[in-house]
C-alpha cells in the first residue's frame, strides 16, 4: 500500500526532471539492515549472509525481510534507531548539497531503496540531512513521529517495486522519461535499471558491484556512466576511497540531461 501523506505539496510543484536514487552503499556507506547488526552485535553473521544473498539476487527482497525479522528478538525502537543514528549515520560527500541543488533547479529527488522507512523518518526528524520530497523504502520499521506528512512515501516490499514507483511518480508529475536519471550500485538496483533502459532514461552506477554490471551484461543494459569507485565481483569494499567521491561532481552530468 503506497503511503500519500503530504503529496499534494510535492505534486503540485511542477518540476524539469527526475533522480530517483538507491541509499544504501549508493548515497550512503550504510546498509539497510545495519541498524540490526547494531542494536544486536551477536545478529551481524546472519543479516551479512542474508544481505549478501539478496543483493547478489539470490533470494526476493521479501525473504530477505522475513529471515531478518524472524531473527529480532523485538522490533527496533526509535531509541535504538537514534543510538544507531548517532554513532553511524553517514552520506558520501556532496549527497545533501545534491538534494539541495536539485530543490533549487526544480528537480525531483527520490529516494527508492530497500532501507527502512523508519531510518528516514528519524533522519529527517533529528534534522540530519535535508528532506528528500519523495521516499519509496521498505516498512518494514515504520514510526509515527510526525514525518509521515512531509514527504510522499511509497512502500517498497520487492525489487520490483524500484521501477514501480520510479514510474508512478513519472506519471504523476509528467515527467519525460529522458528526463529520468536513475542511480544505483548492485544487482538489488537491476530491475530498476531494466525499466530505465526500455524508458530512455540516464542510468548512473554509484560505488557500483559486479553484481549491478553482470545482471546489465546478461540482459544487454547499458550503464551511461559510473561514478565513485567500480568493483569487479567479489571485490571488498573500499570505504576510504568512497568517501572521496563529491556527489556534486554529477551536477554537470545532470545539466547535460536537462
Amino acid at each position: 500500500m503506497q503511503r500519500k501523506e503530504g503529496f499534494m505539496k510535492t505534486k503540485d510543484r511542477k518540476y524539469r526532471a527526475l533522480i530517483s536514487s538507491d541509499w544504501n552503499e549508493c548515497l550512503s556507506p550504510s546498509r539497510p539492515f545495519d541498524v540490526i547488526s547494531f542494536s544486536y552485535p551477536s545478529l551481524a553473521l546472519e543479516v551479512e549472509e542474508v544481505f549478501k544473498a539478496y543483493t547478489g539476487n539470490r533470494i526476493p527482497l521479501s525473504e530477505a525481510a522475513r529471515r531478518i525479522a524472524d531473527l529480532l528478538p523485538q522490533p527496533i525502537t526509535e531509541e535504538q534507531m537514534d543510538a544507531y543514528l548517532d554513532g553511524r549515520f553517514a552520506t558520501y560527500r556532496g549527497v545533501p548539497e545534491l538534494i539541495g541543488w536539485c530543490r533549487r533547479n526544480d528537480i525531483l529527488f527520490m529516494i527508492n531503496t530497500t532501507g527502512m522507512k523508519g531510518y528516514f523518518q528519524r533522519v529527517f526528524q533529528r534534522g540530519l540531512m535535508p528532506k528528500a520530497p519523495v521516499i519509496s523504502a521498505h516498512p518494514m520499521i515504520t514510526y509515527h513521529d510526525g514525518e509521515e506528512a512531509s514527504c510522499q512515501w511509497y512502500d517498497l516490499l520487492e525489487i520490483q517495486d524500484k521501477p514501480k514507483n520510479t514510474r508512478s511518480v513519472v506519471h504523476a508529475h509528467g515527467i519525460p522519461p529522458d528526463k529520468v536519471v536513475l542511480i544505483g550500485d548492485s544487482g538489488g538496483d537491476g530491475p530498476h535499471f531494466e525499466w530505465g533502459a526500455r524508458a530512455g532514461a540516464c542510468l548512473i552506477g554509484s560505488m557500483t558491484k559486479g553484481s549491478l554490471e553482470r545482471y546489465c551484461r546478461e540482459r544487454g543494459i547499458e550503464i551511461h556512466r559510473y561514478f565513485g569507485c567500480r568493483y569487479a565481483e567479489g571485490e571488498e569494499r573500499d570505504p576510504k576511497a568512497e568517501m572521496e567521491a563529491d556527489f556534486m561532481d554529477l551536477t554537470p552530468e545532470i545539466e547535460k540531461i536537462l
